[in-house]
């Protein structure tokens, strides 16, 4: 399993614009490009974090823009990008709950 964690900051009055384009990508990148879909958090710093995990690097580098106005909606309300991070899978004990 491979994973990318992203991070940015958001414009405040542009937040909204954030959550429903991360949403619009997230779910065209699952369908096109089959990832395992991604969360988005807001950091105790103010940031936004998000992480995508994928079944393997070269799964997330032959992904392309399978959404383009959700990529737009983001990078109209991101105000500073910071560096990706790539994370490759050594042991996981991470439990899902069950839906309630």
């Amino acid at each position: 399993m491979f994973a990318v964690v992203y991070r940015w900051r958001v414009r405040p009055e542009k937040e909204q614009l954030l959550v429903d384009g991360w949403h619009r990508v997230t779910l065209a990148i699952r369908q096109e490009c089959g990832s395992y879909g991604s969360r988005l958090h807001r950091a105790d710093d103010g940031t936004w974090v998000a992480y995508a995990r994928w079944p393997d690097r070269e799964a997330r580098e032959a992904c392309g823009t399978p959404d383009p106005v959700g990529e737009a909606m983001m990078r109209e309300a991101i105000d500073e990008y910071f560096a990706e991070t790539r994370l490759t899978l050594v042991d996981d004990l991470l439990a899902e709950p069950e839906p309630a």
